[in-house]
């Protein structure tokens, strides 16, 4: 398991899911719009960490389309 790649997206997801739950309290008019922005970027660092966990380094190269694209 490429542990670098899954810890490092976990990461980004757990910080936009504080940052989620953050806003959603102080903000009153807080929506769907707002929320489905951030769901998709939660989901895509989720995502990324369960689909390549098993990506090689090179493949985990920043900007990597193909592993992006599998």
């Amino acid at each position: 398991m490429n542990k670098k790649l899954v810890t490092f997206h976990l990461n980004e997801a757990h910080e936009q899911l504080r940052a989620t739950l953050a806003e959603m309290s102080r903000d009153d008019d807080y929506g769907s719009g707002e929320f489905v922005v951030e769901m998709q970027h939660l989901y895509y660092h989720l995502n990324t960490a369960w689909n390549a966990r098993e990506a090689s380094d090179a493949e985990a190269e920043p900007g990597s389309d193909e592993l992006f694209n599998r």
